[in-house]
């Protein structure tokens, strides 16, 4: 797609031939430039190096909230002397 805009294609009739947007073009364009070093912004790697951050962060989140559950249930089970109290 970029060496069509290369050897001089407009955006449009690029964006046509691949039934897409011309603002998908712009963007496609302008995030190989960030790749390229020439643009300032996040590389394609570091956005998936980032997403795949915040989706451990959210399951570390999750795993956190059980725990905490998990020992809210055994302070319930648990008298003011430490015994712990059997269910019946």
């Amino acid at each position: 797609m970029l060496d069509l805009l290369a050897q001089g294609r407009s955006v449009a009739s690029v964006a046509h031939d691949l039934d897409v947007s011309e603002q998908t073009i712009y963007n496609w364009r302008r995030q190989d430039r960030i790749d390229r070093g020439i643009e300032a912004g996040l590389t394609t790697a570091e956005k998936g190096e980032l997403a795949a951050a915040r989706k451990r962060i959210s399951e570390l989140e999750t795993e956190l909230a059980v725990a905490r559950r998990a020992v809210d249930v055994l302070k319930e089970q648990t008298d003011p002397k430490g015994a712990v109290r059997r269910s019946k």
